[in-house]
């Protein structure tokens, strides 16, 4: 490899696995490929899930890169302003290797390409990017500079995923002139602070408050609306600006975070039940992520009957939705219809592939499991007359691929705050039952 003062990343194999396209994120810096990582990415190449996608996309961008070039370990053109990319052949373990690691797992040997590039390269900026908290530790217990990779990653949360704002500096009729009004101007209330469009807070205090969202095509502050939507009333404030959100034919796309118990699906679906005479359709999906690192193909039965537990919690919720309304009730019996034509969909998310989702009320359950690269496929494909919710628990993530900062729900979030057809909303009080929410509260 030829002398430079560009930096030298070296990539894991789950950075690929996130985001296939991360090779040219590196701006014009060389990225290096050790060829342990193509025989693990060779493992993922079968399946429909993203990562196997992942896996497949690069090996067709690779093998298009290198198609008029076999000399890989001098370096391959990325384009214009970027650098070059290598692919490295195994490399001995050093003197501290042989002691620190007894076992030539495929992480150690990714490292050992790292710390070879940099002894025999001392002028070279030699970095390790791994979304893998544990080798990025081995390798900076070795001296060897490792970072998380970070594109795609929200850098700040708290915004997010804190509690409800509460405002009080505001003038001293504002509270009983929204009761009154509904709505009214920022500069008339008061209220000195910044808002993103959409966002929800309290405004008073214990003795006088009401529930508010800031307007930005009036610049206003709107007083909530109360709904009851098939049956099901919002038990606390958050609940209230889910169902808000949710009526509002204004906002097109919703992301709703919270632990188990706070009611997320439940809000979704009975929200989108009152207004199903607006849409030809209410999908309601969820991503599969296999049991145990486990292909559904372990599990036993036919296909459906493969998917039905994963399925099955959003069939209770519309159970919860029926018995609100009643089990014998015209709405109950039209909801049983609604299934039957398809005009409710339960499904995995997976079987969108290919759809355009027009006229649809779009419902993603668990999209904590998604990557940004699947949400943007999947909002890429709204139609007209189009509602999207995405939701999920950004502390519950079971893909291993994926935490707080970089699944698809929280990039989602960060991403879409300041448009004026988003909102979110964070639920933070457990309303499932009493047990639940004190479980939710204090066993990790």
């Amino acid at each position: 490899m030829k002398q430079s003062n560009k930096k030298t990343f070296v990539l894991d194999t789950n950075v690929i696995l996130h985001d296939f396209h991360s090779i040219y994120n590196f701006e014009e810096n060389d990225i290096v490929i050790p060829i342990v990582v193509l025989e693990e990415l060779d493992k993922f190449k079968k399946g429909n899930e993203t990562i196997n996608l992942q896996a497949r996309e690069f090996m067709r961008e690779l093998d298009r890169l290198s198609e008029n070039n076999l000399d890989l370990e001098n370096g391959i053109s990325l384009g214009k302003d970027h650098g070059n990319l290598f692919i490295i052949n195994g490399k001995p373990f050093n003197e501290q290797m042989k002691m620190a690691f007894s076992e030539p797992i495929p992480d150690h040997k990714i490292l050992s390409v790292a710390i070879w590039i940099k002894e025999n390269n001392p002028k070279k900026h030699v970095i390790l990017v791994s979304q893998d908290i544990n080798l990025r530790m081995k390798a900076r217990a070795l001296q060897m500079e490792a970072q998380d990779y970070k594109t795609g990653k929200v850098s700040d949360t708290a915004r997010l995923f804190d509690g409800i704002r509460t405002i009080d500096n505001t003038k001293d009729d504002f509270v009983s002139r929204l009761y009154r009004e509904s709505s009214v101007k920022l500069e008339e209330s008061g209220i000195n602070q910044e808002f993103f469009p959409n966002e929800y807070f309290i405004v008073g205090d214990e003795k006088s408050n009401v529930l508010c969202y800031y307007n930005p095509t009036n610049n206003s502050i709107d007083k909530v609306k109360k709904y009851k939507s098939s049956g099901i009333t919002p038990r606390n404030a958050e609940q209230s600006f889910v169902m808000d959100a949710l009526m509002r034919d204004d906002i097109k796309l919703i992301t709703i975070t919270g632990k188990a118990g706070t009611g997320k699906t439940l809000m979704a679906l009975a929200g989108a039940l009152e207004q199903s005479k607006n849409y030809h359709q209410i999908y309601l999906a969820r991503p599969i992520v296999a049991l145990g690192g486990k292909d559904l193909g372990y599990l036993p039965g036919n296909e459906k009957q493969k998917i039905s537990p994963y399925m099955q919690p959003l069939f209770d919720n519309l159970n919860v939705i029926k018995q609100a309304v009643g089990i014998n009730s015209k709405a109950s019996q039209s909801y049983d219809a609604m299934l039957k034509d398809e005009k409710l969909l339960i499904s995995p998310l997976a079987y969108i592939r290919g759809r355009s989702l027009s006229n649809v009320f779009f419902i993603v359950d668990e999209a904590q499991n998604l990557t940004p690269h699947e949400i943007k496929t999947i909002i890429t494909r709204a139609g007209e007359n189009t509602k999207m919710v995405f939701m999920g628990d950004v502390e519950q993530i079971d893909s291993p691929f994926l935490d707080m900062r970089s699944n698809g729900l929280s990039y989602l979030a960060d991403k879409m705050k300041g448009q004026n057809v988003f909102a979110h909303i964070n639920l933070m009080h457990g309303e499932r039952s009493e047990l639940a929410a004190l479980a939710s509260k204090l066993l990790d």
